[in-house]
């Protein structure tokens, strides 16, 4: 069912139901600005034990602030929120980096939610707020009104397109949008360990894929850790093919070759799953529609930071329209060009930072190989150019 409805047009239609859809019908709402949804309303799970969401977010600390300040973040279940107090990276050969949120002075340097537990709570935030939300399915663009499946019509001033990589509404829009494919699919899964991780993230990059193991709350049986593992498309492919006992057997033979030395045994705990891995940036906006999120650009996910750039961008749209002079409406395509101009330049950085450091440790060789590890070596014994590195994540 629907959630309940006004009477007027919304000046703003937000297609897409997930974290940066409701995001941005929240904030919209919040800064008075009338928005509604379009999108499946499937409920996110409640209470969910140790049967943790399947895919985690490494959330900065800018985006802790936009939680908190939207009332996100004190929805959310605590006990089911890691903080992330350091990182250790390994390179290829004896290259390392410990980064330490203490280096800034930071808190943390980043948080672990499951994409479950933020869903649960902007669910729960947009009934409070009595946004609208249309139970339905993006069908096509008929001018300034939306079709759906139902063969509904929905008017709007402005259309977000928050509708994720393959976004309809981008297509339906005419934005310009360009996809690189890594060749590389991203393997997921929840695995115990018979350590604690100390709230410290481990990395490592291994000439052709990289590893990542985040710290997550203990389960009743014991701790835990979350592997994001990118990885070759025909390595990853092979892996899958294999029957889930025999899966987990491999990747566990895997994974005890690459950390042995920082975890002692690994088991894995969850699904394993899989996704390709693509570079993509778009246009950002059109005709009285803006994108926000993975509809308009994605990037590696080394660094984590995609839902980052996500949540900026509604930031920056909602604080956009705000701001707006009082006789222009939110869908002017001179206020939508401000958006845009706001989040070219962070944007731009981390498709350049994750793709030339994907790029640098995917280029084989032997001097290759030493120069990067010695450049880790480097890093490590600055201190100012960790807190860089540091405040640069924020």
């Amino acid at each position: 069912m629907a959630m309940s409805q006004t009477s007027a047009s919304p000046s703003v239609l937000v297609c897409g139901t997930g974290i940066a859809g409701l995001a941005t019908a929240l904030g919209l709402r919040r800064a008075g600005i009338q928005a509604s949804m379009l999108g499946p309303h499937t409920p996110a799970p409640v209470n969910p034990g140790d049967n943790w969401h399947p895919r985690v977010y490494a959330l900065s600390p800018s985006s802790r602030r936009f939680l908190e300040d939207l009332g996100i973040w004190s929805l959310m279940d605590a006990a089911r929120i890691t903080p992330v107090e350091a990182m250790d990276v390994y390179g290829d050969g004896d290259g390392r980096v410990s980064l330490n949120a203490w280096q800034d002075a930071q808190e943390a340097l980043a948080w672990i939610v499951e994409s479950g537990e933020i869903e649960r709570a902007l669910q729960q935030a947009v009934q409070v707020y009595g946004v609208p939300w249309h139970d339905d399915k993006f069908q096509q663009l008929q001018g300034q009104a939306v079709i759906t499946q139902a063969s509904h019509e929905l008017p709007f001033d402005l259309l977000v397109g928050a509708d994720g990589a393959k976004s309809p509404v981008r297509q339906a829009a005419g934005i310009s949008h360009h996809c690189r494919a890594y060749g590389d699919r991203g393997v997921v899964a929840h695995l115990a360990t018979s350590q604690p991780h100390q709230n410290i993230a481990t990395q490592w990059f291994l000439g052709d894929s990289v590893l990542a193991l985040l710290p997550l709350a203990n389960t009743s049986s014991g701790h835990q850790v979350s592997m994001v593992w990118s990885m070759p498309d025909d390595r990853a492919q092979a892996l899958m093919a294999l029957p889930e006992q025999e899966r987990h057997a491999q990747l566990e033979n895997e994974l005890r070759a690459v950390t042995l030395g920082v975890f002692d045994t690994l088991q894995v705990r969850s699904r394993v799953f899989a996704f390709p891995l693509t570079l993509e940036k778009s246009a950002m906006i059109g005709d009285h529609v803006a994108l926000v999120g993975d509809a308009a650009h994605r990037v590696h996910p080394l660094a984590g930071q995609g839902l980052n750039l996500g949540l900026g961008d509604v930031q920056a749209l909602v604080s956009t329209l705000a701001q707006r002079e009082h006789w222009r409406t939110v869908g002017d395509y001179r206020v939508l060009s401000r958006y845009r101009r706001q989040r070219a330049e962070p944007i731009a950085a981390m498709r350049l930072a994750t793709d030339s450091l994907y790029r640098l440790f995917a280029t084989p060789g032997a001097p290759m190989a030493w120069l990067r590890n010695q450049g880790m070596h480097m890093v490590d014994r600055v201190p100012l150019a960790k807190r860089l590195l540091i405040a640069g994540a924020r």
